[in-house]
């Protein structure tokens, strides 16, 4: 089986899993605990959080280890401004989306911001949302997880706090942690992880936050991660983190180079005539959005699978709406909004796999609509 809907999730690292599988074995322990083991399993956190921390040169942050991006994305809103008016975009991941749904619902002042076609923010229009008016917390997506758009965070960041220092401003890295360089902003007080998009497991995420910046529980309980995450740590999944991180900053520059030359590959050589790009310049090298249009993107991905090639149709947080709500932000019509296919790659992708990637979607794309027979 071909895998290429990595956005989705990644497959476990097998050296990552094997170094931290002493961690599943021997040093099992309840890092709450005060005997030897469970100080040990404690510390070991410690240095999980001080690794992945330093990844990105977050130097005035700490990071609370969670279940999930979406959970990160959840602790962000809901535990840090309480009052006031939260500003978003119309690309962010449901997780986000939903939640300044729901603060509407609560009676909150929510504002969803324009996109560019390529699913990045309208700066220009953020920026004139905020010259007149006061923005108490905002939220912005890294890298869109739909069409791989990556928003300049930091110098969004920056902008907002020239216009209102106290603005809380969150940014969802999800898709962006491990797999781009990056340094974080230090106008970003809120920043989310998740450890299965770069081959870590699922189950395992971090919320970073800014030194001294407002933060209350989502979880209570037994006052796990300073008391802001109550619930056993997951020592394991958190070393697997760590791990699978180091394997990735380690080789960035080289990943993201063999990853771009795949995606240019599968990009230049679709069939143009039947299938159009979505994904502009500026996005991540590992996301690819297209539209075969005219079809239905499900069809064209079941196609594929029965031939042994997996690829997505959106967000899979999504996967139950005909149309995806980014795409359609975008600005693009019924027709291609029904052909939408997400080619998602990770640093174990090839090109011989790229390659049948495009000669099988080109051929079924052809078939499906009656062109070869």
């Amino acid at each position: 089986m071909i895998y290429f809907d990595n956005a989705a999730t990644t497959k476990p690292s097998r050296s990552a899993l094997d170094r931290a599988n002493v961690f599943n074995q021997e040093n099992f322990y309840n890092p709450s605990t005060l005997y030897s083991g469970g100080l040990n399993c404690a510390k070991e956190i410690k240095t999980s959080k001080e690794s992945l921390l330093k990844n990105i040169g977050a130097i005035n942050h700490e990071l609370i280890f969670t279940s999930c991006g979406s959970e990160s994305d959840n602790m962000a809103i809901f535990c840090s401004v309480k009052r006031g008016t939260f500003v978003t975009c119309k690309g962010e991941h449901s997780a986000v989306y939903k939640s300044f749904l729901e603060l509407k619902n609560r009676g909150l002042n929510v504002e969803f911001i324009d996109l560019n076609p390529d699913g990045t923010v309208n700066v220009d229009k953020l920026l004139a949302f905020a010259k007149t008016n006061k923005i108490d917390f905002l939220s912005i997506v890294h890298v869109n997880n739909e069409t791989g758009g990556i928003n300049d965070v930091n110098y969004i960041g920056k902008k907002i706090k020239e216009i209102n220092a106290k603005t809380t401003f969150h940014v969802d890295g999800v898709q962006s942690y491990g797999k781009l360089q990056y340094k974080l902003g230090k106008e970003i007080d809120l920043y989310s992880i998740s450890a299965h998009k770069i081959n870590g497991l699922k189950g395992v995420g971090a919320l970073i936050r800014k030194k001294g910046v407002n933060l209350s529980p989502l979880i209570f309980g037994g006052g796990q991660e300073n008391g802001l995450r109550s619930g056993t740590e997951n020592v394991f999944g958190i070393k697997v983190f760590e791990y699978t991180a180091e394997e990735k900053y380690s080789n960035l520059k080289d990943n993201f180079e063999k990853v771009s030359k795949i995606k240019e590959y599968v990009k230049n050589n679709l069939d143009k005539d039947n299938i159009i790009t979505i994904s502009g310049e500026n996005s991540s090298p590992y996301i690819l959005t297209v539209s075969a249009v005219g079809l239905r993107g499900e069809v064209v991905m079941h196609t594929l699978e029965t031939e042994g090639v997996i690829i997505g149709n959106g967000s899979a947080c999504s996967s139950k709406n005909r149309y995806s709500r980014v795409i359609e932000a975008c600005g693009y019509s019924s027709d291609v909004l029904d052909g939408v296919i997400r080619i998602s790659f990770s640093t174990e992708s090839t090109i011989s796999e790229a390659e049948i990637l495009v000669e099988k979607l080109n051929a079924n794309v052809k078939k499906l609509k009656g062109i070869l027979s």
